[in-house]
């Protein structure tokens, strides 16, 4: 991964929706490059069970978004703020939960990192490789939502994980910025607002 291309500038606050944050955790495994996710605990109220990276909603204790994105990964997988070298951030996003979300890349150590299991049922280190490999993705454009309207959905498959919905989104946006990966121009599927999610 070349993480030179990420956005440096940060502007100073999100307009509209709650404001939150997340750290998209790069490390080093085995002489590869692998992101670090969360799978969020079953019992949350939103978007249970899925996968997201580490993060939340900004805290009045947090003087910028990024303590907000370094703060949650401390307390939901132990990443001490000092091990952290923040390189970058992509693309501010909205969610279904009326979050306006700011993600940012950091560099993290190859350690183990134990969930806070009030809010995180599993880590999982993915290889970037395997994220950009053709025969794990999958995506489908979904017509007619009515928040929404036509949106593509993003599926990555490792290691018996799926990422998808929003942190898909942002998962397409680093490895575009930071390999040689492309979005495939054609989706594998149309469906409607309400089909089932292939998860």
């Amino acid at each position: 991964m070349d993480l030179s291309g990420l956005r440096r500038h940060t502007p100073r606050s999100l307009a509209g929706r709650r404001e939150a944050a997340v750290l998209a955790p790069v490390i080093e495994r085995d002489g590869a490059a692998h992101l670090l996710f969360t799978k969020r605990a079953e019992h949350l109220g939103e978007h249970p069970g899925q996968m997201s990276f580490p993060g939340g909603g900004r805290e009045p204790i947090d003087r910028t978004l990024t303590d907000t994105a370094l703060r949650e990964a401390n307390e939901e997988v132990g990443m001490r703020p000092e091990e952290i070298d923040v390189v970058g951030r992509i693309d501010d996003t909205r969610t279904s939960s009326k979050y306006a979300v700011r993600p940012f890349v950091g560099v993290a150590p190859d350690r183990e990192y134990v969930p806070d299991e009030s809010e995180v049922a599993e880590v999982a280190v993915l290889a970037v490789d395997d994220l950009v490999d053709p025969a794990n993705y999958e995506s489908e454009r979904r017509i007619g939502h009515p928040e929404y309207g036509d949106h593509r959905v993003h599926y990555f498959h490792v290691d018996g994980y799926t990422v998808w919905g929003v942190t898909g989104r942002m998962v397409v946006q680093l490895l575009e910025r930071t390999t040689d990966w492309r979005v495939p121009e054609e989706v594998d599927r149309v469906v409607g607002p309400e089909a089932d999610f292939p998860v």
